[in-house]
């Protein structure tokens, strides 16, 4: 059965091999350029799904942390995994402006790579268990759909929203809250909201 948090594990698997594959040829500015290219589009284009298939999910059906645990809550993970991903995509943008393997570029590269680490082992331990734990396998069926579909209308990285006040992103969804997509499956051509 289709799961959105296994989607989720599979792009960060990639992301990890990605980066891996930029020490394989550390001193190899064409190899490295066109690594890059795809792991920078994958970053972008992984957190902006993110932010639009599961995050306002969590909001709506994660822990909310009303046992006063410091831990599982929904709005911090949520604040958290925004502000991570506007950093990676500041990281990703700085090594953009640089020739792959300068050591400027390298700067920019290692501080996408710490942030990303930092973020994917955050979402492992907290967002993603949270989900699991709280979430119907039907839910999570339904959202990998829709992370597939949105991620297949959105993979070239065209079209996507870029930094996001983390604030202002959960007062919209905890306002507005999203509709169960259980209870108002949506048509089989598309999911998207474009």
């Amino acid at each position: 059965m289709l799961d959105v948090t296994d989607l989720v594990l599979e792009d960060h698997h990639t992301m990890r091999r990605q980066f891996a594959l930029l020490d394989d040829v550390w001193d190899d500015p064409r190899a490295l350029g066109l690594i890059w290219k795809g792991l920078a589009r994958l970053l972008d284009v992984h957190a902006a799904c993110e932010e639009e298939v599961f995050y306002p999910y969590l909001l709506k059906y994660g822990d909310s942390g009303d046992d006063d645990a410091t831990e599982g809550d929904v709005v911090d993970e949520t604040d958290d995994a925004i502000g991570d991903h506007n950093e990676i995509r500041d990281a990703v943008a700085a090594a953009g402006k640089e020739e792959p393997g300068t050591e400027a570029w390298w700067t920019a590269v290692r501080k996408a790579r710490e942030e990303n680490d930092d973020h994917l082992a955050e979402e492992e331990h907290d967002a993603l268990p949270d989900f699991r734990r709280n979430a119907s396998v039907e839910l999570r069926a339904e959202l990998a759909l829709r992370w597939l579909d949105w991620r297949y209308a959105h993979d070239s990285g065209e079209g996507i929203t870029y930094d996001k006040d983390p604030e202002e992103y959960i007062e919209q969804y905890r306002a507005e809250p999203v509709a169960d997509p259980v209870e108002h499956p949506v048509a089989a051509t598309s999911v998207t909201r474009d």
